[in-house]
């Protein structure tokens, strides 16, 4: 029993007329008579225990943090390094494409309370390819300037045509869908129909029964009129064509946030071939929802939040709808 209940139990029986040996004899001994009779003086004092804490503080120079700062400090100061991040350029915003967020972000908040957010299905496709990816934050080469840390492995060099797959997922407040691996080529509308939508269809019902909406972007497959012939005839709800705006990455839960976690689960120093990519993508997604499983209450419910509140700063920036 920890500590923090046995103080409670002592206080309780203290406060209902216990003297301190009859508490230490219900306790059968698990706590000292000269501890019970101290905390009943506390008691009696200031009506709660209230226990000092150890004198000093805690071991620190041993923690893995303090060992990573001492190592950084020998490198700046012993070796005159310096870490250097690797650049990443993101895509502008067009005045038109601001507009769209805007007009977006107020349909959304005219239309849907917070809880009908909550039951919004988000789905995107995504390309790996055998190249593997960086983390811009992560990775980076001690050097003792630009031009050597560029010397030492600093760029990212990438084939010109690597082996790729696309892969689709879908996530909403509950529930990440399982992936679909479209690697036949050039996804259309007729793939996109056949292999994809039925497995929103199937989970969004299984879900949230007949009260849900579908989620997809812009992307030729998606805004192909038989597509959305398809999402009118079979989902209750959808996004149509020309509501989700594009270049908004920052929207979708899977964009911010889902498909960085899957990436960074991938081994990528074992994928050699688009056969191995699958493989790993397959094993990694089945490690990566596990973990997903453990937060599901917490995270998802998180990432739609963000959407929400996304769409009130677009609407409260209207002279400037990108963040």
């Amino acid at each position: 029993m920890k500590s923090k209940d046995l103080q409670n139990i002592v206080l309780s029986k203290y406060q209902n007329g216990d003297t301190p040996t009859k508490n230490f004899r219900d306790l059968n001994g698990g706590i000292g008579l000269r501890t019970i009779k101290r905390w009943c003086q506390m008691i009696l004092q200031s009506g709660s225990i209230t226990l000092s804490s150890p004198p000093g503080c805690p071991s620190l120079a041993r923690t893995k943090g303090n060992i990573q700062k001492v190592k950084n400090r020998l490198r700046r100061k012993k070796k005159r390094l310096h870490p250097y991040k690797k650049k990443v350029v993101e895509p502008l915003l067009s005045d038109d494409q601001k507009i769209k967020r805007e007009k977006f972000a107020n349909w959304i908040r005219t239309n849907f309370r917070k809880e009908e957010s909550m039951r919004i299905l988000f789905s995107d496709e995504k390309f790996f390819d055998i190249d593997g990816v960086y983390s811009s934050q992560n990775d980076r080469v001690w050097a003792i300037d630009r031009a050597d840390a560029d010397k030492n492995g600093v760029i990212k060099q990438k084939r010109k045509f690597p082996q790729k797959v696309m892969v689709w997922l879908s996530a909403c407040s509950k529930v990440v869908t399982p992936l679909v691996i479209l690697d036949e080529g050039t996804v259309d509308h007729a793939v996109y129909i056949e292999k994809v939508l039925p497995v929103a269809l199937k989970y969004g019902n299984q879900v949230f029964g007949s009260d849900w909406v579908f989620q997809q972007d812009g992307a030729k497959p998606h805004s192909h009129h038989l597509t959305q012939q398809w999402c009118r005839d079979n989902f209750p709800s959808f996004i149509g064509k020309d509501r989700w705006p594009p270049n908004s990455p920052d929207l979708n839960p899977l964009d911010y946030s889902i498909w960085d976690e899957l990436v960074n689960t991938i081994n990528w120093n074992k994928v050699q071939s688009e056969t191995t990519l699958i493989q790993q993508i397959k094993s990694s997604f089945k490690t990566f929802v596990n973990q997903l499983f453990l937060k599901v209450v917490l995270a998802l419910p998180i990432d739609c939040i963000v959407f929400v509140k996304t769409m009130e700063t677009i609407c409260a920036n209207k002279n400037n709808p990108v963040l």
